[in-house]
């Protein structure tokens, strides 16, 4: 598996969402480096794309209320579990559960596989929060997909929080997950 600095070279078979994705972290002046690759959808298959990119995928979950008026990014380690009665205590919301395809789709033009901190550009009316496990913090790093599940960036920690949330005028709320029953 290759690693490439920065966006495809041929464009010509990418789709909008993931071309738009590669245009505002230019524009931001982000720098990060990708990997092209089959939908990964083994844990061998990611743990090939971490070795590549000498980091490891932060979890990424689509989250709803019950009715489905409110939804969050939950942005997490990837080896530690998710408790949803544990994350819903600290953010006042019960009954949490995964959102919809559709939900997805609407709301971050993503589909299931490919959802992304980079989504969020696409939350046009800012009805997404994002919520961010304090444990990846720790990470100089975060992996993610530009917007498809067939291409990861490692893009600096930093830069996400600083510029691209920033420009978003994102503000993340953050967990603390233990993630233990």
């Amino acid at each position: 598996m290759e690693v490439f600095k920065g966006r495809p070279a041929d464009t010509a078979n990418r789709l909008d969402k993931e071309i738009r994705c590669y245009d505002l972290l230019d524009k931001l002046k982000i720098e990060y480096f990708r990997v092209d690759h089959e939908a990964a959808e083994t844990m061998e298959a990611c743990e090939e794309i971490d070795k590549a990119l000498g980091i490891t995928m932060c979890k990424n979950l689509f989250l709803c209320n019950r009715q489905k008026t409110v939804f969050y990014l939950l942005l997490m380690p990837a080896d530690k579990p998710f408790k949803t009665k544990e994350l819903s205590s600290q953010i006042n919301s019960a009954r949490l559960s995964f959102a919809g395809p559709e939900d997805m789709e609407r709301l971050l033009d993503i589909t299931p596989g490919s959802v992304s901190v980079l989504g969020l550009m696409n939350d046009k009316d800012d009805e997404v929060t994002l919520l961010i496990d304090k444990d990846l913090l720790k990470d100089e790093y975060i992996g993610c997909h530009p917007c498809i599940n067939t291409s990861s960036l490692k893009i600096k920690s930093k830069d996400i929080l600083d510029k691209f949330l920033h420009h978003l005028k994102i503000r993340p709320e953050y967990v603390n997950l233990v993630g233990k029953d």
